[in-house]
């Protein structure tokens, strides 16, 4: 049985901060994008009396990092020294923050071409993270702005399954936004919201607990799953540019 991780105080100021993590970038209806950025903040960005962030925060789509691009499979068992996908670029998205919760900082991903779509019945999101990187009950987590009030998605306590790519070493989250559970805050999404912005945002540091019980403030994500898209790179068709 998955046990249940608690959302603590530190980390709902740090999700409220993630509203203004993200820069501002502008749909261009070419398809879904998850483009990376670092947010360091100001003194006073995350709160009265908060001191300026630091320089502790890394986000890119890196290759090797990830799964096959192509959707194949991560490795042979049968023969582990021939893989059935050696040229494929294994694109996948490093979040870190070395260094506390409290820390002014976050590394994500903004969600491009998604502003304006509709929650529905079966609206789905997710994505795939790499076994022993940080999945806390508030991070990696999808911050989900829409005109009926701001929501999130964390990792931890989100529906859980083997990735099938790489099902001894990858693990999938899915949850449905109109019927999750405590995955998300402060409560499931309506039906008939309309998206503003959605961010993957990684703010949980090296002294918070996760699933692997130690604080670990890194997590490699991959195959980002939007209502039944995939982002599996850097690209605006969902994979890499080059």
């Amino acid at each position: 049985m998955k046990r249940t991780v608690t959302f603590t105080a530190v980390a709902a100021t740090m999700a409220l901060m993630g509203q203004m993590a993200a820069p501002a970038l502008a749909d261009e209806g070419r398809g879904l994008e998850a483009v990376p950025f670092e947010f360091v903040g100001k003194a006073g960005d995350c709160g009265a009396g908060y001191a300026a962030g630091s320089r502790i925060v890394t986000a890119a789509w890196l290759k090797g990092m990830g799964l096959p691009d192509n959707g194949g499979m991560n490795s042979n068992p049968s023969d582990p020294t021939d893989n059935p996908n050696k040229k494929d670029r294994h694109s996948g998205l490093l979040l870190s923050k070395n260094g506390p919760t409290a820390d002014c900082s976050a590394a994500g991903a903004e969600i491009k071409g998604i502003r304006g779509m509709v929650v529905d019945a079966g609206f789905a999101v997710g994505y795939d993270y790499r076994n022993g990187g940080h999945c806390g009950a508030g991070a990696p987590r999808l911050n989900i702005d829409t005109d009926m009030g701001f929501f999130f998605v964390g990792c931890a306590n989100a529906p859980q399954s083997p990735a099938p790519q790489d099902p001894a070493q990858w693990t999938r989250t899915r949850s449905l936004l109109t019927a999750c559970g405590s995955e998300c805050f402060p409560t499931a999404i309506p039906v008939g919201a309309r998206i503003k912005s959605v961010t993957l945002i990684l703010d949980e540091g090296t002294d918070t607990a996760n699933n692997d019980t130690e604080g670990v403030g890194l997590a490699v994500v991959d195959n980002i799953f939007i209502n039944g898209q995939l982002i599996t790179g850097r690209g605006y068709d969902g994979k890499d540019d080059d």
